[in-house]
């Protein structure tokens, strides 16, 4: 059994996404980020980077007892490793796959956060802002739909690479994007949104929150954070 910890962002949705096209059971514990629940101490101990989301196996291989995870990307690559599925039949498939998650967490996943942070969330409009994390965006769109040409998936088959770049894609005209400006990319999400399990993933997160505005509480949690927040 896995128990994730979870909440509905982009990274939150990576997991689900691969738990439901795997069909492995697993347990949805609500982490809401907006509330401050990412500090408690239970969760630290499972995720010191006080961040969603992070499992447990309660069933690793090797007689293990429990192994617990953290990162997005160290998740899927553990689930994958584990259940040989989604990571690449061979080792220059996996090496493929790996490195565009790695591209994902290190480039698409930090530059459209920022994104959302000064496009939507922040009060103040800075222009210089915008107009930066929007052109990054932009950049890093077109060389998704570069890799994407004349292929149904970012490596041979669908994988993690895939898994961890939809969600990201998914907000694309609240990140500024005009989608039909990259073909390719388009047609690559809109196969995967057509996967059943991709709709099941989405409808899990509904019932766990449903809201689509961010409180003046919920923007204190989290971006209020210095390091006097890990110190205590």
């Amino acid at each position: 059994m896995i128990n994730l910890y979870y909440w509905t962002t982009p990274n939150g949705h990576k997991i689900t996404m691969f738990l439901e096209e795997a069909g492995l059971d697993y347990k949805i514990i609500p982490v809401n980020i907006g509330r401050g629940e990412q500090f408690e101490a239970e969760f630290l101990k499972i995720s010191p980077n006080n961040r969603i989301p992070a499992i447990v196996d309660t069933a690793p291989a090797e007689g293990h007892e429990s192994i617990s995870v953290f990162e997005s990307g160290a998740i899927l690559m553990y689930l994958g490793l584990k259940h040989r599925i989604m990571i690449g039949e061979t080792h220059a498939e996996q090496v493929k796959v790996i490195q565009w998650l790695m591209w994902q967490m290190a480039n698409l996943g930090p530059m459209l956060g920022q994104n959302h942070h000064f496009v939507t969330y922040t009060e103040e409009k800075i222009p210089y802002a915008i107009n930066r994390y929007v052109g990054e965006t932009s950049r890093l769109y077109a060389i998704l739909d570069r890799q994407l040409r004349d292929r149904e998936f970012i490596t041979e088959d669908y994988s993690i690479a895939d898994i961890a770049c939809y969600p990201w894609i998914v907000p694309h005209e609240r990140q500024k994007q005009d989608i039909d400006q990259f073909p390719s990319l388009k047609s690559w999400f809109e196969r995967i949104q057509a996967r059943p399990s991709t709709a099941r993933a989405y409808e899990k997160g509904k019932t766990v929150n449903s809201q689509t505005t961010m409180s003046e509480e919920a923007r204190r949690f989290l971006f209020g954070q210095s390091d006097k927040v890990v110190r205590g």
